[in-house]
């Protein structure tokens, strides 16, 4: 069965696309910890990680690179955090999370609630900064 990720990449399940290469897919988080909170996802379905070839992994991380310099161009904040945590969707994902301070980037306190036209208009100026 695929993952809520590949139905997403598939347009399957409506996301709010930051980027997109033949490798990877990049979506606003519909339940952030702060606004602009991005997913980064392979378009081929592996549960973890560091289960990725070292290449596939290598290039992930330069996608999420560019991902993370239009959030910063689209976002006010000081930087963007990066954590993988993987329990919660059996498909490998990294979060990209604006940030102003280590707070910021905590998932135990309450989500925001954006509005999709909110996500939306978030989704746009990122992906008007991603080069």
């Amino acid at each position: 069965m695929a993952s809520i990720f590949s139905r997403i990449i598939a347009g399957e399940i409506p996301s709010h696309k930051v980027a997109e290469n033949d490798e990877f897919y990049a979506f606003l988080d519909i339940n952030p910890v702060a606004k602009g909170h991005t997913l980064v996802v392979p378009k081929q379905e592996v549960d973890y990680i560091f289960d990725l070839d070292d290449d596939v992994l290598g290039r992930m991380m330069t996608f999420a690179k560019r991902v993370a310099a239009a959030q910063q161009a689209a976002i006010p904040c000081k930087r963007i955090g990066l954590t993988v945590i993987g329990l919660e969707v059996p498909h490998a994902h990294i979060h990209l999370i604006p940030i102003t301070q280590e707070p910021d980037m905590y998932f135990g306190k309450e989500k925001l609630t954006p509005s999709q036209e909110e996500l939306a208009e978030t989704a746009k100026k990122i992906r008007e900064k991603y080069k």
